[in-house]
């Protein structure tokens, strides 16, 4: 029993990474703008499929990425200036329903490019599983993924804290029409959120399409898994999206090993259900509050 646990515990702090990675796009894009972007889980096909699309065609792995990458971060910066941008002024759930459309959109485009086939991509070093205590085993896969994360994780909350960029784009999240008086330029600060909430998007799904491959529609669940990360943590938390992405991928992982997997999806999101109930501005909302 105690290395069941333990191979449950790995799996779920794996793809409580990716929950983590979504989810906090999520709240950058939601701390920048004030508006729910649905298509995020649609950064993280694109970033896949991209990558697995330039794999075939003979580019290197490292070089495949990073393009894949940048290219969603232009659908990201397309987004916000093409949909978003002339919505400036509208009720938030007109923006919502946009950025509704804009992941129907991609996922058409995507279906229409790549067809309705599940596509794989090699693993970033190997496929032999490492053998832990107790029988458990983790994949290399697995190691990159958590990796990563941890790596990305770090370097937005230095972002935030430490530069002055950063900084102007919380002050937009703040007040935006005070920003705007002290010469932030606020759209600029916009479509840095889309940017940078559209690379993170790529690189979850870069790290994620060796295990599960990939599809025209592999973001819609990550996107609601995200979003549900992102509630549970605060909404406008990002290092509280990232808490609450880990918590809900080994929930999750919990639920399906100790119960069983057809229930996976349900225990998930009855946790977010209950985490409303209780406290609706999510698990670590407060502590956002308090600092603001």
């Amino acid at each position: 029993m105690p290395e069941q646990l333990l191979q449950f515990l790995v799996t779920g702090i794996t793809v409580g990474s990716l929950y983590a990675l979504v989810g906090l796009g999520f709240a950058i894009i939601y701390n920048a703008s004030d508006v729910v972007n649905f298509a995020q889980g649609e950064f993280v096909m694109l970033g896949a499929m991209m990558a697995i699309a330039l794999l075939s065609a003979g580019f290197p792995l490292p070089l495949a990425a990073l393009l894949a990458t940048l290219l969603t971060v232009l659908v990201g910066l397309l987004l916000e200036r093409f949909a978003i941008e002339p919505a400036a002024g509208a009720p938030v759930v007109t923006t919502i329903i946009i950025t509704i459309g804009a992941a129907i959109l991609l996922r058409g485009v995507a279906l229409l490019l790549w067809g309705k086939d599940f596509h794989p991509m090699p693993a970033f070093s190997g496929d032999a599983p490492i053998h832990l205590l107790g029988g458990s085993t983790l994949l290399p896969q697995s190691l990159w993924v958590m990796g990563v994360t941890v790596l990305l994780v770090a370097l937005v909350r230095v972002f935030f804290n430490r530069t002055l960029l950063g900084k102007a784009l919380l002050a937009c999240s703040f007040n935006r029409s005070a920003a705007q008086l002290v010469g932030i330029n606020v759209r600029v600060m916009l479509r840095l959120a889309y940017g940078l909430s559209a690379g993170l998007g790529a690189l979850a799904g870069i790290l994620i399409a060796p295990i599960t491959f990939s599809s025209y529609e592999a973001g819609i669940m990550l996107g609601l898994k995200g979003f549900s990360a992102a509630i549970v943590g605060g909404i406008g938390n990002p290092m509280g999206a990232v808490a609450g992405g880990l918590l809900l991928g080994v929930l999750e992982a919990l639920g399906a090993g100790l119960i069983s997997s057809g229930y996976k999806d349900a225990i998930a999101f009855l946790f977010v259900l209950m985490v409303l109930f209780f406290e609706p501005t999510g698990l670590f909302g407060h502590k956002a509050a308090e600092r603001v």
